[in-house]
């Protein structure tokens, strides 16, 4: 059998395209054994195999072509061990990148679902809820511009990506203007964590009992109505108001257009009188 071999048939033995095999001649990282001076066609030896497996399985690891020629021309066993290993360390933080990205899937779509589930709309449950932690930013909101500009502000401040709040944005009304019934009056604006984070503007919800209602709509210019019905149902049941209200929309209009499908939940900490 004759010991070259085109750089088409190169390509079909090793599963590499015959751009790739062309690259990999200009850099350097691969070059064939003969050009043809005439029309330009290359050729291999089947002793360059073991090199483009070599090239190949690295590249697979993830090494970038760079390192894996300086290995090549190097052929160094310490190099190359403190290659695969500075490659591990690599992917061992890609793994823990995507185990966060995936309890992120994981948590939004178990929330989607449950919020598909709830039937009992405009009705105050109270309900035991465990602290949470949030990125915080203390500002007077009052209009659907201040809320988008406050909310930039903590983007940036806490330097963070905008997928973090994605689904995970709220606001609070004060106890004080709870009392005085001035519920479209927000005193801060925050974002749910879902891990650990450390940063300054990280605060917490705290541990206890909420006043817990759902209804359908997600502008916070609805919610002054159902804060109303908490209030007549805590006033009834002999509740007090121990902290802040928390205001969450969680299906809004970029997640469905049908307005059935948008669900926002107010919370306000209480303790029995």
């Amino acid at each position: 059998m004759n010991n070259k071999f085109s750089i088409g048939e190169m390509s079909k033995l090793h599963n590499t395209s015959i751009k790739t095999l062309r690259y990999y001649d200009e850099i350097g990282l691969f070059k064939p054994i003969e050009v043809n001076k005439n029309n330009g066609y290359r050729y291999y030896s089947v002793e360059q195999f073991e090199k483009l497996n070599t090239i190949n399985y690295l590249k697979f690891l993830g090494i970038p072509l760079k390192e894996i020629k300086t290995y090549l021309e190097t052929r160094n066993i310490d190099y190359f061990l403190e290659l695969l290993k500075k490659e591990k360390d690599i992917t061992e933080d890609k793994i823990k990148q995507l185990m966060v990205i995936k309890s992120r899937f994981e948590n939004r779509i178990e929330e989607i679902e449950r919020a598909q589930r709830i039937k009992e709309l405009d009705v105050v449950k109270i309900k035991k809820i465990k602290e949470r932690k949030i990125l915080s930013l203390k500002e007077n909101i009052h209009t659907k511009l201040k809320l988008e500009i406050c909310l930039r502000n903590l983007v940036n401040r806490a330097k963070i990506g905008s997928a973090i709040m994605i689904g995970r944005v709220g606001l609070t009304v004060s106890i004080e203007n709870i009392r005085k019934h001035k519920f479209n009056e927000y005193n801060s604006i925050f974002i749910l964590l879902e891990e650990n984070m450390d940063n300054e503007l990280v605060k917490t919800l705290k541990e206890g009992e909420y006043a817990s209602i759902y209804y359908r709509g997600c502008d916070h210019r609805e919610s002054e109505k159902y804060f109303k019905i908490i209030i007549t149902y805590l006033e009834k049941n002999n509740y007090k108001i121990t902290g802040d209200a928390v205001e969450r929309v969680i299906i809004d209009q970029y997640i469905s257009k049908c307005r059935e499908d948008y669900l926002t939940e107010i919370q306000i900490p209480v303790k029995k009188h």
